[in-house]
C-alpha cells in the first residue's frame, strides 16, 4: 500500500524535553523503527512531520538576533526547520535502511490569500508558557497568545493548504522506489500574487491537513497521523472521557475536539475519507504496524468498520 505519514511533535520533542539538537536526534531514531517496520512489511512511504516547537524556537532567536532589522518572517523559518527536520529523518532512515533510496524535499504549499485565518490566529507555535508569562511577551513582541490544555502558547495563522507545489516530484521519487520525507511542518505557505509568481506568507500550515491534500494528490491508500495519544477521546481531560476506536466521519465530525490541536487531525482524516473511500488513522507512533492491522488507534472508514468490504488489513 502506498501510506502518507504525519508524524506529530512529539516524535521529535515531547512536552517538557529540552529542544536540544541530540534530544530530538534520539526521538527521531525512536520513530524510524516505527516507520521502517511499515518499509519491511513492503510498503510506499511518504513521511511529513510537524515543527510547532522549532519554528517557535527559531522565531524566538531571529526576534532576539541583534545584527538584524527585523526578524525572519514565518516562511523562511518554516523552510529552515524543514531543511533541519528532514535531515535528521533523512539520515536515520538511510541508518536504519542503507538499501533503500532516501529523499528530503522543501515543500511550498499553497494556500489563499483571502483564507480567514489570517484574521483568527489558532496554530501553536514554540514553547509553553504560565499565563502571566505569555501575556506579557505578547505585549512587550506583538504576538497573540492562547491557552493550550494548562500552559499558554503563541499563535500565529493557520490557512487551510490547497496543494502541495511539488506534488508530481513527489510521484516520481516514489515511482522510483524512493521513500520521501517531505510537507514538514505542513510545507512553506505561500500564493500565488498578480503576476502568478510564488509569495511566501507569514503562517504554519497545518501539517495534518497538507497530510491529508498530499494523501489525496498521491492517491495513497492509507493516511496515518501518528501522535502522542494511543486514540482520540471524547470528552477529552473530563470525567465522561472515552476512546473512540471506530468511526465513520460523521461520527467524528458531530464531536467537538478543540481546534489547536485534535480538531486539525480530525478534520485531516475526515476529509481523506470522504474524498477517497479509503482508510485513515490517529494513534500512538509505536503502534504504526498494529493500526495497520486494525489493532490499535482510531480508524475512520466510510463505514467505521475495518477492514473494509474487499480489503485485508495489512
Amino acid at each position: 500500500m502506498r501510506i502518507v505519514v504525519a508524524l506529530g511533535g512529539n516524535a521529535l520533542l515531547q512536552r517538557g524535553q529540552k529542544p536540544d539538537a541530540e534530544v530530538q536526534r534520539a526521538n527521531v531514531q525512536v520513530a524510524t523503527g516505527s516507520l521502517a517496520a511499515l518499509v519491511a512489511a513492503g510498503h510506499e512511504l511518504v513521511v511529513t512531520h510537524g515543527n510547532g516547537p522549532q519554528v517557535g524556537l527559531l522565531a524566538l532567536q531571529s526576534a532576539a538576533d541583534p545584527s538584524l532589522s527585523g526578524p525572519y518572517p514565518f516562511d523562511v523559518l518554516g523552510a529552515q526547520t524543514q531543511g533541519m527536520i528532514g535531515y535528521w529523518l533523512l539520515q536515520s532512515l538511510q541508518n536504519a535502511m542503507p538499501t533503500r533510496q532516501i529523499c528530503a524535499l522543501i515543500n511550498q504549499t499553497l494556500v489563499s490569500a483571502a483564507d480567514p485565518a489570517f484574521r483568527d490566529p489558532t496554530k501553536f507555535v514554540g514553547p509553553v508558557y504560565d499565563e502571566a508569562t505569555a501575556k506579557g511577551l505578547a505585549s512587550e513582541r506583538g504576538w497573540t497568545v492562547k491557552p493550550d490544555g494548562v500552559h499558554w502558547r503563541r499563535v500565529v495563522p493557520s490557512p487551510k493548504p490547497l496543494r502541495v507545489v511539488e506534488t508530481r516530484l513527489i510521484r516520481l521519487l516514489l515511482q522510483s522506489g524512493a521513500i520521501v520525507v517531505c510537507a514538514g511542518g505542513g510545507g512553506v505557505p505561500t500564493i500565488r500574487d498578480e503576476s502568478g509568481q510564488l509569495v511566501g506568507v507569514e503562517a504554519v500550515v497545518d501539517k495534518d491537513l497538507t497530510a491529508s491534500v498530499l494523501a489525496e494528490s498521491l492517491e495513497a491508500d492509507v493516511l496515518l497521523l501518528l501522535t502522542d495519544v494511543p486514540r482520540v477521546q471524547r470528552g477529552y481531560e473530563t470525567a465522561a472521557a472515552a476512546e473512540i476506536r471506530n468511526a465513520t466521519p460523521g461520527e467524528l465530525r458531530r464531536e467537538n475536539f478543540p481546534a489547536g490541536s485534535m480538531g486539525p487531525k480530525v478534520e485531516a482524516v475526515c476529509r481523506f475519507v470522504e474524498l477517497t473511500g479509503d482508510m485513515a488513522a490517529i494513534g500512538a507512533l509505536p503502534d504504526a504496524a498494529a493500526i495497520l492491522a486494525g489493532e490499535a488507534g482510531t480508524i475512520v472508514t466510510p463505514s467505521g468498520r475495518y477492514p473494509m468490504e474487499g480489503h485485508e488489513a495489512a
